[in-house]
């Protein structure tokens, strides 16, 4: 092992070295310094990040895998952003968490790092963070929760929210009984239980080569997790002396795994514009064209909510996330290396279904093909992406008249209008909600149901927007229209009555408008009043710098990466 980077800080007699020392001892023996690694664990736990809140205990148990095998631990507070808590949008804060992560690695006496995450952005901030600052880094994932029960009902966490406040308001479910299962919704610590993108980000990371594999979808109450922790701990010692960082092993094969993966487990749409942002930090070159072509006809294996029926602990105890790889091992790239060190291929030999009704068998798919579809036609231009394995088959080829939503507001003011007019064979559209116009891009694609629908007995019509959507969300959703309408985007000229053609088959989305008549359209007034720019702080340099979500959402001055060096001294 060559001289640690923190030696840098540490070694020597003189001035700065004694500060740096001196400041850090506070009863830690001088042998902490002389030639042991220091290692950094990134955690997000907060309790304001209710998913995250249990990960000080998971701290601990990586701390004692780091003292075990010769290194420092060294806790390291990280920015989260709480998906369920943070306002206009947790999507605004996650490059916000990922610069501050970088810089943090960058500017600390540290030579390898454990990055803690769960909640939906964490994971993909640390990732950002850690690709940039390229030091040894590996990930250990918080957990998905246990599974609620209702009424001898079982919970999907955010699936069942949709579901069941769609029941109130058709009429079928009483507020009183809605509001009885708050209480059951969240059972344990750990973050969502359906394959929202909490367990999605967890599970495609491990693919991607940054989890130990195995790892990924042990439940947060599980003692395993805290066992997996240590080992973790031990190996960031191990990271170190071999030098292995990100881009010692990340290729364009890792992103291809973790694409197969992604479709195998019918995941989050929001993993699309995360692997895209931590490509980019990577200089690797994906795109969402690459989705498509890797991972379009790849078959859903996994029957979890909200493609399927049962819930993430259950997938752990059917033969966990390694068996589903094996499922489709021949789709795989076996060049792709993991934080071991070994092929992702090679930890894939043992692996066992031992319930063919929670993870099917690659003969006896869920689907046969279900992994995301990318779009282009004339209301996208620049690529818009459906996840088919949550969409109704009956609308994936659609002609309907189109019922226009300038924002989120708009929405919820006109929805349940008893003079809107809409129908089964309308398609709603909901624009200034992608990454500038909101800003932040927020979970709003999957529009709710105007009421007088909903009574009638329909679930789902065609959604279009240029937002995102939660990965437990559900329904025949067209999302991250490029470019978004605070762009310019055509999104921006779409009015009511106007006829959309949507063809998942033919990979199509179009307004049927002529050229001119679209050429002489502006926005209407209360389509640019939506898209006010922020006068300071964080949202005006978001505004400013977001690049679209075909390229991640990431701000242009991140993409890339600027290494671990610091060449000036602080004293």
């Amino acid at each position: 092992m060559d001289a640690l980077r923190s030696s840098e800080w540490y070694a020597g007699d003189d001035r700065n070295a004694y500060i740096h020392r001196a400041w850090m001892r506070r009863g830690v023996p001088s042998s902490a310094f002389e030639g042991r690694p220091q290692i950094a664990i990134a955690n997000t736990g907060s309790d304001l990040v209710p998913c995250n809140s249990h990960l000080a205990e998971v701290a601990q148990s990586v701390k004692n895998g780091v003292y075990e095998a010769g290194g420092i631990p060294l806790e390291l507070p990280i920015t989260a952003p709480g998906e369920t808590q943070v306002r206009p949008t947790a999507m605004l804060w996650r490059n916000l968490a990922a610069m501050s992560a970088e810089e943090m690695f960058r500017a600390n006496p540290i030579d390898g790092v454990v990055l803690l995450g769960g909640c939906d952005k964490t994971i993909p901030a640390l990732l950002m963070a850690a690709a940039s600052v390229d030091l040894p880094a590996v990930v250990v994932p918080g957990g998905p929760m246990l599974t609620g029960h209702f009424r001898n009902e079982a919970l999907g966490c955010g699936t069942d929210v949709w579901r069941l406040s769609e029941e109130v308001r058709a009429g079928t479910l009483s507020e009183a009984d809605f509001l009885r299962s708050e209480s059951s919704m969240i059972r344990s610590k750990g973050h969502c239980n359906t394959m929202g993108t909490a367990s999605t980000m967890a599970l495609v990371s491990e693919a991607l080569g940054v989890i130990v594999p195995g790892v990924a979808g042990t439940p947060a109450p599980d003692a395993r997790l805290l066992e997996a922790a240590h080992h973790t701990g031990r190996l960031a010692v191990e990271l170190v002396a071999q030098d292995r960082r990100p881009s010692t092993f990340l290729t364009k094969a890792n992103f291809h795994n973790a694409i197969v993966a992604l479709a195998a487990i019918g995941g989050s749409t929001n993993a699309v514009v995360h692997l895209l942002a931590i490509a980019g930090r990577l200089g690797i070159e994906l795109t969402i064209d690459d989705f498509d072509r890797i991972g379009a006809e790849v078959p859903l294996l996994v029957n979890l909510q909200p493609a399927g029926h049962y819930l993430m602990d259950d997938l752990y105890r059917a033969g966990g996330f390694l068996a589903v790889l094996r499922e489709v091992r021949d789709l795989l790239d076996p060049t792709a290396l993991t934080i071991t060190g070994r092929p992702l291929v090679d930890h894939l030999d043992e692996a066992r279904i031992w319930d063919p009704d929670v993870i099917t068998p690659r003969d006896a798919p869920l689907q046969p093909s279900a992994g995301i579809s990318v779009l282009r036609g004339t209301l996208a231009p620049g690529g818009a992406i459906i996840k088919p394995a949550a969409a109704s088959p009956h609308l994936l080829k659609h002609r309907g008249r189109a019922v226009v939503f300038d924002s989120v507001e708009d929405l919820r003011e006109r929805l349940d209008d008893p003079e809107l007019e809409i129908d089964e064979d309308s398609v709603m559209v909901l624009r200034g909600c992608g990454p500038q116009g909101y800003p932040g891009m927020p979970e709003v694609s999957n529009m709710p149901l105007p009421r007088k629908l909903l009574e009638r007995g329909i679930r789902d019509i065609v959604r279009i927007c240029d937002g995102r959507m939660s990965g437990t969300a559900y329904g025949t959703v067209v999302l991250h229209v490029t470019p978004e309408s605070a762009a310019g985007g055509p999104l921006s000229l779409v009015r009511t009555g106007d006829w959309i053609t949507l063809d998942v088959r033919a990979r199509r989305l179009d307004l049927e408008v002529p050229p001119e008549e679209l050429s002489a359209r502006v926005p209407n007034e209360a389509t640019v009043a939506g898209y006010a720019r922020p006068r300071r702080g964080w949202e005006r340099l978001y505004v400013d710098h977001v690049l679209q979500a075909d390229r991640g959402a990431d701000l242009d001055f991140l993409v890339g990466g600027s290494g671990s060096q610091v060449a000036r001294e602080s004293h």
